[in-house]
């Protein structure tokens, strides 16, 4: 009787998993655990790069709890992210208040949401930072299944 090898995650696999990731205070932020489980490939850069590190070396059926640094995250907020636009930028029946995020079109038309900060006048101080730079975020995981990737 032959025994088939357990493929433990690394480059070149493809990793269906739950997750849930929280902050340091206990709020959810994300979690797979009440819907699909989430399928990604290693190295296929739509994981952070902490996270997917953290992950290496894990078999199906293992269950982990780990916590991601800013730096291995979203990465540290960035002062140049923070921008002051006119009133004239927003929509003139926009009710604005701090804490709203609002989405606009980067140089490649792709979405990119701000939160504002501050209202001044006919001033808007707008964060385009990510939501999460500069927060350590703690990750629970199982992982379901490991298969080489295609």
């Amino acid at each position: 009787m032959s025994e088939t090898k357990r493929l433990a995650i690394g480059p070149g696999s493809r990793v269906t998993l739950h997750f849930s990731i929280r902050l340091p205070g206990g709020e959810e932020v994300d979690s797979t655990w009440s819907r699909r489980p989430a399928t990604f490939e290693v190295g296929d850069g739509n994981l952070l790069p902490g996270f997917e590190k953290a992950l290496f070396g894990l078999e199906p059926g293992a269950t982990r709890q780990f916590t991601i640094a800013p730096e291995d995250g979203f990465g540290m907020p960035h002062p140049d992210n923070v921008q002051t636009l006119d009133r004239t930028a927003f929509p003139a029946d926009m009710t604005l208040e701090e804490g709203l995020v609002v989405s606009f079109a980067d140089a490649a038309r792709a979405e990119l949401p701000g939160v504002v900060k501050r209202i001044d006048g006919e001033q808007v101080e707008v964060d385009f930072n990510h939501p999460l730079a500069g927060r350590s975020l703690i990750f629970d995981v199982q992982i379901i299944r490991v298969e080489p990737s295609d």
